[in-house]
């Protein structure tokens, strides 16, 4: 059970191109290591406020940003103007993932001596991807959820909601089985439809696309997929870990399919095993004497 004892605090930093960056942290009085969270398109890190509570609880702490054209950050890039959120203004997609390494050069200033995690969820995983095939000794670990192989014929670019229509009419029951995630999320004015080409262009929405490359740091990584993710599922998350092994060379993989979850694993009717599944996994990887 969440306890809810860490206060929010609500900070900024301005990026090469001038973008002003909203991140936010969580913290206990005496962390023992940090994750870095990058959320998905068409959504903010707030949405991820149990997670980061319950990682609190358990020791952690939390860095989590607004990536340019979402939440606060998006807010600000375009004066209030909803019909422009999304859109990742100067230096596109390459200047959003420098703002993510610029994120975790600040929780390294903050916290030296402590262990990093670097956590994306959809888009912010596939960024979290393209970080480590040239970053990877940045971390002491990594976390990929409801992702994807980087490649055509794994990755869903289509309707992610096709699958899932006829069981409502929100347009986003492919999110998760619970319908009052649905209803937040249509109600909540910092969210809105993930149709990345619309947002990005074709140019930016090709970057997304790659493979792993031979890692320069071994790190764990641990992956976490609902087998009715429309986005890739099982089959693209099988293959992604094998890549990982076989191409990135990483020799402590681990691949956790939730039955009948969809997209979002941290917003599942299972949501609280898959909390405790992550944290079991990071406390064996950093602290395994403990």
């Amino acid at each position: 059970m969440v306890k809810f004892i860490a206060e929010r605090d609500h900070r900024t930093f301005v990026d090469a191109q001038g973008v002003t960056i909203h991140y936010f942290v969580w913290a206990p009085g005496r962390p023992k290591a940090v994750v870095q969270l990058a959320h998905g398109v068409g959504e903010h890190a707030l949405r991820y406020e149990v997670l980061a509570q319950e990682l609190v609880n358990a020791g952690y702490a939390v860095y989590a940003d607004d990536h340019r054209g979402h939440g606060i950050t998006g807010v600000e890039m375009t004066d209030g103007d909803s019909s422009k959120m999304g859109k990742l203004g100067p230096g596109g997609l390459r200047a959003t993932i420098q703002d993510l390494r610029d994120l975790s050069a600040i929780i390294r200033t903050d916290h030296p001596e402590l262990p990093l995690v670097l956590l994306g969820h959809s888009w912010g995983s596939l960024m979290a991807q393209i970080i480590l095939n040239d970053h990877a000794a940045d971390y002491d670990a990594a976390v990929l959820t409801g992702t994807s192989y980087r490649m055509p014929g794994y990755m869903n670019s289509g309707d992610l909601n096709a699958k899932h229509a006829h069981l409502g009419d929100t347009g986003v029951e492919w999110l998760s089985r619970d319908p009052e995630v649905h209803a937040l999320f249509r109600s909540d004015p910092l969210t809105f439809d993930a149709k990345i080409l619309q947002l990005f262009g074709v140019r930016d929405g090709l970057r997304l696309y790659g493979r792993p490359k031979r890692l320069a740091r071994d790190i764990p990584l641990l992956v976490m997929v609902g087998d009715d993710d429309p986005l890739g599922g099982e089959p693209s998350a099988v293959k992604l870990v094998e890549e990982y092994a076989r191409r990135g060379g990483l020799t402590d993989i681990e691949l956790a399919v939730y039955a009948e979850a969809r997209h979002e694993v941290f917003n599942e009717l299972n949501q609280e095993d898959v909390r405790r599944d992550l944290i079991e996994w990071m406390d064996d990887r950093l602290f395994p004497s403990d």
